[in-house]
């Protein structure tokens, strides 16, 4: 048999299998100067290169590195039904440089991965522009990432996200939560929304409901109460370590405030939560009435109008709020830390 028969009639290009080179030329052209207004101290070689570089400041005695990585969930699927990409690239680094925060640390650069069919080189650009502003918005630089066009992999109008935060803290402020003690203030710090958690009990009860994005809800569109992004919690909470003795932090994700908060609890510590003490916000009234969601299951997946709590000495719990408060944050006296009784959860709200 002749080989040539099974042989396809001329050479096959990059382009036949559905990957648009120039569209992903153009991309980088887009991003590069997002990306340089992130730049900072210790950025040696960013955007472009086989790997980025970056030098841990030299005023770090003893740096010790803490990274995190997440995505944005299932936020992502009204992204692409309400068409709404301009905040998701913020959510996107928030939920990395608000973990790593919790532990002192400084976010250094981060990192992001976009994945889709077919790019679209403007959606890709607006998610960009996003993941730019949130490293704007916590200090760190955009430093390098992935952009990958898979034909056969997403439906049309469909991508993948995530990324990954580095930064640094003196190992000797460290903050792991193991000072904490009974008579400690646990204050709350307000989100801005959802931000990225319980996305699938919100889709449900939006279709439940029959909503749509341009329905009212609280003199905004239910699309951009829905869609707001991350509150990133970074500069302001940076300060207030530096100002007063910060024992604990927690960042309110998902599993919400009952799940969240005991990670930075000693064992034989309680954080009791007061209902009573904040009003949630109407986003989260409109999904507990139309979801039908009973109060102990609202606590466990949403954040409830809660975001960041910080745990303080009683001493020093006036002068944290007003710390907040001068970077305008919303915080307030939440609770209080108690020994834990025998065989009880280490955190609960009453």
């Amino acid at each position: 048999m002749n080989s040539s028969t099974n042989s396809p009639s001329k050479g096959l290009s990059y382009r036949d299998a559905g990957v648009d080179i120039d569209a992903g030329d153009d991309l980088v052209d887009r991003i590069k100067p997002m990306a340089k207004k992130t730049m900072r101290e210790g950025v040696l070689a960013g955007i472009g290169g086989f790997g980025a570089l970056f030098e841990v400041p030299k005023r770090y005695k003893e740096p010790v590195l803490v990274s995190g990585t997440d995505g944005v969930g299932t936020k992502l699927r009204l992204a692409f039904e309400w068409n709404r990409h301009d905040t998701i690239g913020q959510d996107l680094v928030a939920m990395s440089v608000n973990d790593i925060l919790v532990q002192g640390a400084e976010p250094l650069f981060f990192l992001d991965y976009f994945a889709c069919g077919k790019l679209t080189v403007d959606t890709a650009a607006t998610v960009v522009g996003g993941i730019a502003k949130g490293c704007e918005l916590s200090g760190c630089a955009l430093i390098g990432g992935e952009t990958a066009e898979m034909p056969g992999m997403y439906p049309p109008g469909e991508y993948d996200l995530a990324g990954f935060a580095v930064g640094a803290v003196e190992k000797s402020k460290i903050i792991t939560g193991a000072t904490i003690a009974p008579g400690d203030v646990v204050l709350a710090i307000a989100s801005s929304g959802a931000h990225s958690n319980g996305y699938s009990l919100v889709r449900k009860i939006i279709d439940r409901a029959g909503a749509k994005p341009t329905d009212d809800l609280g003199g905004r569109p239910l699309g951009d109460v829905v869609m707001a992004p991350t509150q990133i919690y970074v500069k302001p909470l940076l300060k207030l370590i530096n100002e007063i003795n910060v024992k604990g932090m927690a960042h309110i994700t998902g599993g919400g405030l009952v799940d969240n908060v005991p990670r930075v609890l000693p064992e034989n510590i309680q954080a009791v939560l007061h209902r009573d003490s904040w009003k949630m916000p109407e986003l989260f009234r409109w999904l507990q009435m139309k979801g039908g969601v009973a109060d102990a299951e609202m606590v466990r997946v949403f954040n409830c109008g809660i975001g960041m709590v910080v745990i303080v000495s009683a001493e020093q719990a006036d002068t944290a709020i007003q710390s907040l408060k001068a970077e305008g944050l919303h915080a307030w006296t939440v609770g209080e830390v108690v020994e834990r009784p025998t065989g009880a959860p280490q955190t609960i709200v009453i």
